[in-house]
């Protein structure tokens, strides 16, 4: 299966250049199975969810169907929604045939007080896309490894990110080590650029197989895209020879 990881230069809380910009990166993808976007990819890493929210079924949610309907592959990313009298840091999968699936940030960025503007999910999200199991992470969760602990359950470990330069050797190792822990795929979407609070990212977007070794890498400090081919046969034999899943241990994950 070809996966593709799109890697822009957010344009701060302007959510239709935004889309435009996106939507021409993705328009020039060749025969991709599914595209992954950044964190909050409509608007960058805002703590204004007052102003720039969505409603779950909106514009940005309408336009990710329309765009995966057309190049008939799954995307990915996150944006802010409201629902109620909470604001989400929420991951959306949408199919072509317009299935979707939510997560919402678990781990909230308490450097930059996203636990004051945003309300913490608390529930993982596997699922099945074609014959790829997917685990979704959002940015700060890479650093939190049980969270994302994988029991065989899951193939592909996705992080839609707003990673600044500042921790940039961060990224890339955590990446790393996720995808040698659980024994799976990982793709980990970044941006580049400088936000409207003045933080610079440091891109680096990348595609990992199960032992670490990174298969597709995007620029360090350019807007673009990058493809890999993962397979889930070979991840499977590799499973079967060396069963690391198997002597795991046991956590039980606490709701806050």
């Amino acid at each position: 299966m070809k996966i593709s990881v799109i890697q822009p230069d957010i344009v701060w809380e302007d959510k239709d250049r935004n889309l435009e910009k996106i939507g021409q990166m993705v328009s020039e993808l060749k025969d991709t199975e599914i595209v992954i976007l950044p964190e909050m990819f409509t608007t960058g890493f805002s703590m204004n969810p007052e102003t720039l929210f969505e409603t779950p079924d909106s514009g940005t949610f309408d336009w990710m169907i329309h765009t995966s309907e057309k190049g008939n592959f799954g995307i990915c990313g996150s944006y802010i929604v409201r629902e109620k009298d909470n604001y989400f840091n929420r991951w959306i999968f949408v199919s072509p045939d317009h299935k979707s699936w939510k997560y919402d940030k678990r781990h909230l960025f308490r450097m930059s007080n996203e636990e004051k503007s945003y309300t913490q999910g608390n529930k993982r999200l596997i699922f099945r896309f074609r014959e790829l199991r997917i685990c979704a992470n959002i940015c700060y969760d890479l650093r939190f490894p049980v969270w994302s602990r994988n029991k065989n359950d899951y193939d592909l470990l996705i992080n839609s990110a707003n990673w600044p330069l500042s921790r940039e050797n961060v990224w890339s190792i955590l990446l790393q080590a996720r995808a040698i822990e659980n024994q799976c795929f990982v793709a980990g979407s970044n941006r580049v650029g400088t936000d409207g609070a003045g933080i610079k990212y440091c891109g680096n977007s990348m595609i990992i197989n199960p032992k670490g070794v990174i298969i597709a890498k995007a620029d360090e400090r350019e807007e673009g895209s990058v493809s890999g081919e993962i397979s889930v046969s070979e991840l499977d034999s590799f499973r079967k020879k060396f069963p690391v899943w198997k002597d795991a241990d046991n956590f039980i994950i606490v709701k806050k």
